[in-house]
Order: C-alpha cells, then sequence, then structure tokens
C-alpha cells in the first residue's frame, strides 16, 4: 500500500527576535519578519517573553509557551498573524 506524500507548507530553520520583530528563515533560505504588534497576545509582551519561542511540528509552526501563543509559517507568509 502506498503512502500518500502530504505538504506540510513552508518551514523556517530558525526564528528569533530584532526590536520587537519576529523575524524567520525558511529551509530554502528565504527570510521574512514581522512586528510583534500585529497579534495581540505578542503585542504587550516582554522582550523575555517574545525571545522565549519554539520551531514545532517539524518547523511549519512557532510556539510562545509563556503566552500560550501559536503561529504557522504559512499564515505568517500570507499575512495572517492570528488576531490582531
Amino acid at each position: 500500500m502506498k503512502r500518500a506524500v502530504v505538504d506540510a507548507g513552508p518551514k523556517a530553520i530558525r526564528v528569533w527576535v530584532e526590536n520587537k520583530y519576529i523575524c524567520l528563515r525558511l529551509e530554502d533560505e528565504r527570510k521574512d519578519r514581522f512586528p510583534a504588534a500585529r497579534n495581540k497576545r505578542l503585542k504587550f509582551a516582554t522582550l523575555p517573553q517574545l525571545e522565549k519561542m519554539e520551531l514545532i511540528c517539524g518547523g511549519t509552526g512557532i510556539h510562545w509557551p509563556a503566552l500560550d501563543e501559536d503561529l504557522s509559517i504559512a499564515g505568517i507568509l500570507e499575512g495572517r498573524f492570528g488576531q490582531g
């Protein structure tokens, strides 16, 4: 039986914060960034809270444990930053 190959979408290999911007590098070497203020949970976060993030789901998402926030890489690239 053949297994279906599912494209999980774009994947990030690195995420970081610069001047309250969330920055990411994708596996194809593209870079993107967005202001934390575009998301209501990230908007009022402290810098240590913003910096404590992790890639999840094989690099297809970002999770902020202290803020209980998750964003998908595909959503970010499409201009969706959660509830603003």
